[in-house]
C-alpha cells in the first residue's frame, strides 16, 4: 500500500490521481474527511500530522510513503521526524518527500524548515526520495478571475522576478514514477520548469494564448497583507509569505530543467501548453 499525506491539498490530489490504483491501493491522509470528495482511495484516514496514534494506523500495512506537510506549517521538522519514526516502526520500505526547489535558502522560513526535514530524512536510515519542486504554473490560477475579467495578474513582488514554475501535472508523474518503481532510493531530485520567466513573461504568454490583452502588476504588501488577513490567513504565514516575496524581489526561483525531463522522458509542459490545456 502507499499512503499519501497531505491529501486533501492540491498537490496531494494530482499525486493521487496520477498513480496506477489498479497496480497497488492508495490510503489518503487528509485533514478533515469532506476533503475526500472527489478522491478515489482504497482507504483514508482524517486528522491532524501531529497526532502520534494516527501516525501508527495510516503507517500500517504501507510499503511506500509520500509525505507533503501541510503548506507553511510552522512544525514542519517535528511533523516529519514523527513521520520518520514512525514509518520506521512500521517497516515503511520507501520515503518519500515533497521538498521545495532551494531549499537551503533560510531567508525563507518554510525552505529552511524543508532544508532541516531532509537532514532528518538522511539521518533516519530510511530509503528515501526527495523532490524539490519549484512553484506550481496552477498557482497563476488564483487570479484567473482578475486575468481573464479585467487583463490584469496582480503579482505582490517584482514583475522582473524570474521563477522556473513547473505544471504540478509533471510533478505528480514524477511522483508517481518514484512511488512504484524501485531505482530512486538516495536521489534528490530538483523538479524546474522548461525555463525561469518574469511575471512580465507569463502576461504575455497569457495574452498570447488567450487572446486578449492581460498585463501584470505589481500588488503592494501592505494591500497584499490586508486582504491576506481578510481571508483569515493568520500572523505566521503572513511574514512567511511576506519573507518569500521579499526574497523573490531580490533572486527570483530559477532551476534547472534536466532533471525534470530525464524523470519524464520528454520535455517538461511549457507555460503556453499549460494555459492552453485550461
Amino acid at each position: 500500500m502507499i499512503l499519501i499525506t497531505g491529501a486533501g491539498g492540491k498537490t496531494g490530489k494530482a499525486i493521487v490521481e496520477a498513480l496506477p490504483s489498479q497496480d497497488e491501493p492508495v490510503r489518503a491522509w487528509v485533514r478533515r474527511p469532506e476533503q475526500m470528495d472527489g478522491l478515489t482511495c482504497a482507504d483514508w484516514i482524517a486528522g491532524d500530522m501531529r497526532d502520534a496514534p494516527l501516525w501508527e494506523a495510516a503507517c500500517k500495512g504501507v510499503r511506500a510513503l509520500y509525505h507533503i506537510c501541510p503548506n507553511l506549517h510552522p512544525e514542519e521538522v517535528a511533523i516529519c521526524q514523527l513521520a520518520l519514526d514512525t514509518a520506521s516502526e512500521a517497516g515503511v520500505e520507501h520515503f518519500v518527500y515533497h521538498s521545495v526547489l532551494h531549499p537551503q535558502t533560510s531567508p525563507m522560513p518554510h525552505h529552511w524548515r524543508k532544508l532541516q526535514s531532509e537532514e532528518a530524512i538522511f539521518a533516519s536510515g530510511l530509503p528515501f526520495t526527495i523532490l524539490q519542486s519549484c512553484a506550481y504554473m496552477q498557482n497563476v490560477l488564483a487570479y484567473w478571475a482578475s486575468i481573464t475579467g479585467q487583463g490584469v495578474y496582480p503579482v505582490p513582488y517584482a514583475l522582473d522576478a524570474r521563477l522556473s514554475i513547473v505544471d504540478l501535472r509533471d510533478v505528480a508523474a514524477v511522483a508517481a514514477k518514484v512511488l512504484t518503481e524501485k531505482v530512486h532510493a538516495g536521489a534528490v531530485y530538483e523538479l524546474a520548469g522548461p525555463q525561469p520567466l518574469s511575471q512580465t513573461d507569463i502576461a504575455a504568454l497569457l495574452a498570447q494564448v488567450l487572446g486578449r490583452p492581460v498585463s501584470a502588476q505589481r500588488v503592494e504588501w501592505d494591500d497584499w497583507q490586508a486582504d491576506a488577513r481578510q481571508r483569515g490567513m493568520g500572523d505566521e504565514a503572513i511574514e512567511t509569505l511576506l519573507a518569500m516575496f521579499r526574497y523573490y524581489d531580490r533572486h527570483g526561483l530559477v532551476g534547472n530543467p534536466n532533471v525534470l525531463g530525464w524523470l519524464l522522458g520528454r520535455g517538461p509542459t511549457s507555460f503556453s501548453d499549460f494555459v492552453s490545456s485550461l
